[in-house]
């Protein structure tokens, strides 16, 4: 090979040792993992042909922006909350209105630092790279090192060249935060007046860790054997902040089984599965019926849950009850028109009346029918002693004339990312219900209801369903000395009976 083809090898050789040391060097020190108000975050710098910024938010999604070009990428991920941090800031009205500012300093300090590690980390990996390729070849080494600090400069160089703060106008959705558009508003809007789309970010963060520090407070319950413990739980919509409410009164309150009534997802796609992965984790069965945003697509990977028990016209056992249920005939994001008939709530409703008469007749009757849409209760009446729905995002229990119980629920997602749209939060609700093991039958029940994300607050009522609804006094028997409270017969929100911190409970409720 000629002189001047070995000068060309080397220098190619050079060159690559030079790529392949910054590309290992930014794998191995290209992160940070630094606070960002309350979160806890990580910053890494990548190579990438696109440029560009990444804000990752799991489960929900990711969130692109086209901030600039060049062959460097920033992300940065929410890995958690600081708990300390949090109660610090909920402690201080003041820091609570200096988040905005805090959320700001701490965010361009951490882009400021792992920027610069990287860019040494990148020109540490091209030397050591250098080191065991070339040996003692000193010149060569600082070569494939000068190598990898010309690309960071120069890539550096074009980030700054084609930085575009107008870029937010036209942000990218991936996951579930397709739906984010809805919750931070238009972009013309946030562009012309960034100090307050900042604040409405940092109270965004505030509200969120509000909400997880609310639930670590939630009293113990100590578990009583001749008790079924039921996590009543409705409406989800692809509240993440959910799973971890729901985990904490599992454990606290000892639950053997939770029911869900429904539309856990926004939109039944395919991307929104992924939220539904924690399920598994809860330890208990999950019995849960299709709401009209949960498509088929939904159903079918809530069945692929091992701890699932999906209830689409049949019956089954879990927790030592029998669950009587059946999906919404309507599912509302489906805007096809088709010609094919769908059955009215009312007769899907009409439909698990007649499989409780049958499971009846046969000796083995439903303990607890569940039906997203509470319309269908009437119709359900008289075929099981409780019924419980959702779909209304509110929280009604009502005695239907063929005594049956019809309990709503209200919004345990707090009514997903809609809700943080009103100037008023949608409150967390779920309750524990209690029922007698050997008669299955419902004794009391405590509401528990978070006070939205924003507000930090958690109230827990103990409700006695002989005290709400009272049996009918027997025809010619003598009038009571004290009048008891009229049963109603329409869904009415029953007042709390007891303190919003109801004693642990030491037998049957």
């Amino acid at each position: 090979m000629s002189s001047r083809g070995r000068r060309l090898t080397l220098g190619v050789e050079i060159v690559l040792i030079g790529l392949i040391g910054a590309w290992l060097g930014l794998l191995a020190g290209g992160r940070l993992d630094a606070p960002v108000g309350p979160l806890q975050t990580r910053l890494t710098i990548a190579p990438t042909v696109e440029g560009g910024s990444v804000a990752a938010i799991p489960p929900l999604g990711e969130l692109r922006v086209r901030t600039h070009a060049g062959p460097w990428q920033l992300r940065a991920e929410v890995t958690r909350i600081n708990a300390g941090d949090a109660r610090r800031i909920f402690a201080n009205p003041a820091a609570v209105n200096g988040l905005a500012e805090e959320v700001s300093s701490d965010l361009k300090s951490a882009v400021r630092t792992v920027v610069l590690r990287s860019g040494l980390a990148a020109v540490g990996g091209a030397l050591l790279l250098g080191v065991l390729v070339f040996r003692r070849r000193w010149r060569r080494i600082l070569a494939a090192g000068g190598v990898s600090l010309a690309v960071v400069l120069a890539g550096g160089g074009v980030a700054a060249a084609t930085f575009d703060p107008k870029a937010i106008n036209e942000p990218e959705y991936d996951g579930l935060l397709a739906s984010a558009p809805s919750l931070v508003g238009d972009a013309q809007s946030i562009v012309a007046d960034f100090e307050k789309y900042e604040a409405q970010l940092a109270k965004l963060v505030t509200n969120v860790s509000r909400l997880y520090d609310v639930t670590s407070t939630l009293p113990a319950y100590s578990a009583d054997p001749s008790t079924v413990r039921v996590l009543f739980v409705s409406d989800i919509h692809l509240n993440p902040a959910a799973w971890e409410v729901i985990r904490s009164v599992t454990d606290q309150f000892k639950i053997d089984v939770i029911v869900d009534a429904g539309d856990i997802s926004d939109h039944g796609s395919v991307a929104e599965n992924a939220f539904l992965d924690p399920i598994a984790t809860l330890g208990v069965p999950y019995v849960w019926v299709r709401g009209n945003h949960d498509s088929l697509v939904t159903q079918a990977a809530m069945a692929a849950q091992p701890n699932v028990v999906v209830l689409d016209g049949q019956s089954a056992v879990a927790g030592g009850l029998r669950f009587l249920g059946a999906g919404d005939p309507q599912f509302t994001p489906d805007k096809a028109i088709s010609d094919e008939p769908v059955p009215s709530v009312s007769q899907v409703g009409l439909a698990l009346a007649s499989t409780g008469r049958s499971l009846a007749a046969a000796g083995t009757p439903v303990d607890v029918a569940v039906i997203h849409d509470g319309a269908a209760a009437s119709e359900i009446d008289g075929s099981a002693p409780l019924v419980l729905s959702g779909h209304y995002h509110r929280r009604e229990q009502a005695m239907l004339p063929g005594g049956t119980l019809s309990f709503f629920q209200g919004s345990t997602g707090a009514s997903g990312l809609r809700g943080l749209e009103k100037d008023k939060p949608t409150p967390v609700r779920m309750s524990v219900l209690y029922f007698d093991r050997g008669t299955r039958v419902l004794q009391a029940w405590d509401d528990i209801t978070l006070g939205g994300l924003g507000l930090v607050s958690a109230k827990i009522e103990r409700r006695i369903v002989a005290e709400q609804f009272p049996p009918p006094e027997p025809t010619g028997s003598p009038a009571p000395t004290v009048a008891s409270p009229s049963v109603p017969t329409s869904p009415v929100s029953t007042p709390p009976v007891s303190s919003p911190a109801p004693p642990s409970p030491s037998g049957s409720p």
